[in-house]
């Protein structure tokens, strides 16, 4: 909600961060989510992870989501190697669990020179590495990872592919919010385009990102209207898929 003061005292204003969107995703499936800023991808990892209630609707899912952020909490002062310990430990793992996941979770992260030093050393990319190996070394039905890979060299982004390949493969599925589109291609298996709040694209990571990227030039360009009618011709299109399906 944005506070508006205006002559007569502060007035309340609902801003809704989502319009009315459907989405089912199965197990196996790997989701790329894209969109401008602002344009509602985090309101909606939160929504689904639980951590924001929705006014209206409802989400199903077949276990609780697990979040993976470039923020989420560790342990400044704590090593790199005694992190994973802590974080394991508070995902539920026994001492002998986490012993038996330590050298994959290792192997994962790339950061064996770097485990005795205290995290506060670590720069934003290795904590993310990090922390992106721990939250996946339980194997979670459902994982949402908000901006998570964004950093990271090409060694990195290849383990985690394959990471995120067996996760699909053994696990349940994976969400990507992303604004790196090379990412989204290369890491997806299905690509859905919020914009303003709506869904406007949801399909081949390809089509859809090719689509964003004309899309997303065109604002650079100061030419909002060629964008706008992109937006609307999509649009259309989808709602006629989902008429379709009914």
């Amino acid at each position: 909600m944005d506070r508006v003061r205006g002559i007569s005292g502060t007035h309340t204003v609902q801003v809704p961060a989502l319009k009315p969107i459907s989405l089912v995703v199965h197990h196996g499936e790997s989701v790329g989510v894209i969109g401008t800023n602002g344009s509602g991808k985090s309101t909606l990892m939160k929504i689904l992870t639980g951590r924001v209630l929705p006014t209206t609707g409802n989400v199903y899912a077949s276990s609780t989501p697990i979040m993976l952020g470039v923020n989420a909490a560790l342990v400044q002062q704590l090593s790199g190697g005694d992190n994973i310990t802590l974080g394991c430990l508070a995902m539920g793992m026994t001492k002998e669990q986490v012993a038996a996941k330590r050298q994959g979770i290792v192997e994962l992260s790339g950061l064996e020179d770097s485990l005795h030093l205290p995290l506060r050393s670590y720069s934003s990319g290795m904590a993310a590495r990090l922390q992106f190996a721990i939250a996946t070394s339980v194997d979670p039905e459902i994982l949402i990872i908000d901006e998570a890979l964004n950093t990271g060299d090409a060694q990195f982004r290849n383990r985690t592919r394959r990471r995120l390949d067996t996760l699909r493969t053994e696990a349940g599925c994976v969400f990507l919010v992303s604004h790196s589109l090379a990412t989204i291609k290369e890491m997806c298996s299905r690509t859905i385009w919020l914009e303003k709040g709506e869904l406007i694209m949801d399909g081949d990571p390809e089509e859809v990102t090719s689509t964003y990227a004309v899309y997303a030039k065109k604002l650079g360009q100061s030419k909002p209207r060629g964008a706008r009618l992109i937006r609307e011709a999509k649009q259309r299109e989808l709602a006629k898929t989902v008429v379709s399906w009914r």
